[in-house]
């Protein structure tokens, strides 16, 4: 008597649910993937995840619903197994995710990295965090310049983000910035793709992360795993360093899958020491210490840099800053912030009375964000709503906290300041010393 398959809905957010139906279910017949649901990021349901990458036993591809729809789809779907599958997400709204699918008569399944890592042919120096918005991205930017400076090949692969036509997105490489324009990139792509390509690195990103892979070891020596949205790596990392964040202290204590981060880490490196309070740099500190006394502890600051100071000294200024930080990340403090008080701002304006459309449904969802403007451009729709909630932002200046020129993608009528910041490690050892330490190892 042939064994019935397990009927499996993937819980995701356009990035690890991919991943894990990838390596745990694509091609083994022992499952049947009913759907994908998705969170977190907007418009990225009523998808499907193409039957040319769904493999041989899904000739109609799989659909994507939203994740509201979860106890009904695994009624109507039948569903035996969900499996747990996005990040940056709080122990309490993980696990109220695991009481409505048992509720609705499901198993709750979170698949560990067993089933989901790739072993790469070449060493891997993995970046992750506690939390998206702790200083992941400036931290991969500044181990990528040390490795480059010491003569070896390196190549970044970055967390997915296909919010796009995903069969096109499948293997991406970016080389430079016409690049980003070749794949059609949202701003969130933009702000991770472009730091890298302006510093003379390639960089990968896509859907299926064992073919990116074999692509990035033809031409590096070093691979760099740029992680995201607080998540584990999806290869095996040789080196692991993980970023915590003492403006939110205790989250590496509370969030999936920062704790795990921390866990596996051979190097913590506690950020924004520069402007976080004492105590909260100390709690942190105890934290890394019990989940993992045996990580090398390194110190960092992100100082930030302004190209136009005169133009926020005095001025009534509107701060625009990462989108996702402020969103899921839950940070109310950005660069933006930063800049317009250490230069002198007279005022931070509120965008909130001039939002439209997708923005102001953004603030609707995530009223905690404040006066902050969140860069939110997943679609054309959302970029050309953040360029008119701008446009009519009542402000002498724009300062822009996000990590590219916002100016070069929109239209802005108003003197714009942009920020910039960079990853400071404050004493020894710092990150030098240690991947000096990992090429030795590694005999590069």
């Amino acid at each position: 008597m042939t064994k019935a398959r397990k009927n499996v809905i993937i819980i995701g957010a356009a990035g690890r649910d991919f991943h894990n139906f990838n390596t745990c279910y694509r091609d083994r017949e022992a499952f049947n993937v009913v759907a994908f649901t998705a969170a977190q990021i907007p418009d990225i349901d009523d998808r499907k995840y193409p039957a040319e990458l769904a493999g041989n036993l899904y000739p109609d591809g799989i659909p994507i619903h939203s994740q509201n729809d979860l106890p009904a789809l695994i009624r109507d779907l039948k569903a035996d197994i969900c499996a747990f599958s996005y990040s940056d997400v709080s122990y309490r709204e993980v696990m109220s995710t695991a009481s409505i699918v048992n509720a609705a008569g499901a198993d709750f399944v979170l698949h560990g990295m067993k089933d989901t890592m790739i072993k790469s042919t070449k060493p891997v120096i993995a970046v992750g965090a506690v939390r998206t918005g702790c200083g992941k991205s400036q931290t991969s930017r500044r181990v990528i310049e040390i490795l480059m400076a010491k003569g070896v090949k390196v190549v970044a692969i970055r967390h997915p983000m296909p919010y796009g036509d995903l069969a096109a997105q499948n293997v991406q490489r970016f080389a430079t910035i016409a690049d980003l324009e070749k794949h059609k990139c949202t701003i969130e792509e933009m702000e991770e793709y472009e730091p890298h390509v302006s510093r003379g690195n390639v960089i990968y990103a896509g859907v299926d992360y064992e073919l990116i892979v074999r692509e990035a070891e033809k031409e590096a020596d070093v691979i760099v795993w740029d992680g995201g949205n607080n998540d584990f790596p999806f290869y095996e990392p040789d080196l692991m360093i993980t970023i915590a964040d003492p403006h939110r202290p205790g989250d590496e204590l509370n969030y999936y899958s920062g704790e795990t981060n921390i866990r596996i880490a051979d190097v913590v490196l506690i950020n924004k020491i520069d402007t976080a309070a004492p105590e909260d740099i100390q709690t942190v500190r105890e934290n890394i210490h019990r989940l993992n006394p045996g990580a090398l502890v390194v110190d960092g600051a992100s100082p930030v840099t302004v190209d136009k100071p005169e133009l926020i000294r005095g001025k009534r200024v509107l701060a625009v800053e990462d989108g996702p930080t402020l969103t899921h990340g839950g940070m109310t403090l950005g660069a933006g912030i930063v800049a317009a008080i250490k230069f002198g701002a007279a005022e931070i304006i509120d965008a909130r009375p001039f939002a439209v459309g997708r923005i102001r449904d953004t603030f609707d969802i995530y009223p905690e964000i404040g006066n902050l403007l969140p860069a939110m451009g997943y679609g054309k729709e959302q970029m050309n709503d953040l360029q008119e909630t701008i446009n009519r932002t009542d402000c002498d200046t724009v300062i822009i906290g996000t990590p590219i020129d916002l100016s070069r993608v929109l239209k802005i009528d108003k003197p714009v300041v942009r920020v910039g910041y960079d990853l400071q490690e404050i004493g020894k050892p710092d990150l030098d010393d240690v991947i000096s330490g990992f090429l030795k190892e590694k005999g590069l």
